[in-house]
């Protein structure tokens, strides 16, 4: 058996996508769908070009980093958590929705891989509740009675 033989015999194994049927191939991910990457374009197709293009790239952030928002809300409604235990009813709900305020802060101006776990679900949604939960507790932290000693 020559080469030329053996790679037909080779290209029969593997099926190449342009000799199956078009629902294998589909099927493989070979077929003529959308997703082609820039080596599958014809010459004559335009190829964005990242570098030169009007959407810049931001570099990806290290996955440490990008907790770092995370972390700073949850020190701070730690903190106000120490407040509440230490009996201060009225600043400890108030430090709480500041963190809350921050971390609405953090999720409506920073991109979702800049804010780690802050990004839970869409950031419309994400936003509402949390400024809806920081409203709720300074409404409380201002009607509650001053506890005295």
């Amino acid at each position: 058996m020559d080469k030329a033989e053996q790679a037909d015999l080779a290209d029969a194994d593997e099926g190449v996508p342009e000799e199956r049927e078009p629902e294998e191939a589909a099927r493989d991910g070979h077929g003529s769908g959308g997703g082609r990457d820039e080596e599958d374009k014809e010459p004559g197709e335009a190829v964005e070009d990242t570098d030169t293009g009007e959407h810049p790239v931001r570099p990806k952030v290290p996955y440490w980093l990008s907790q770092v928002p995370y972390l700073l809300v949850m020190s701070a409604l730690a903190a106000g958590i120490v407040v509440v235990a230490a009996a201060h009813f009225k600043r400890g709900p108030a430090i709480i929705a500041g963190a809350l305020l921050l971390a609405a802060v953090f999720r409506a101006f920073l991109p979702d891989d800049w804010i780690g776990m802050l990004a839970v679900r869409r950031r419309w949604i994400d936003l509402l509740t949390l400024v809806t939960l920081a409203v709720l507790l300074i409404v409380l932290a201002w009607v509650a009675p001053q506890l005295s000693a």
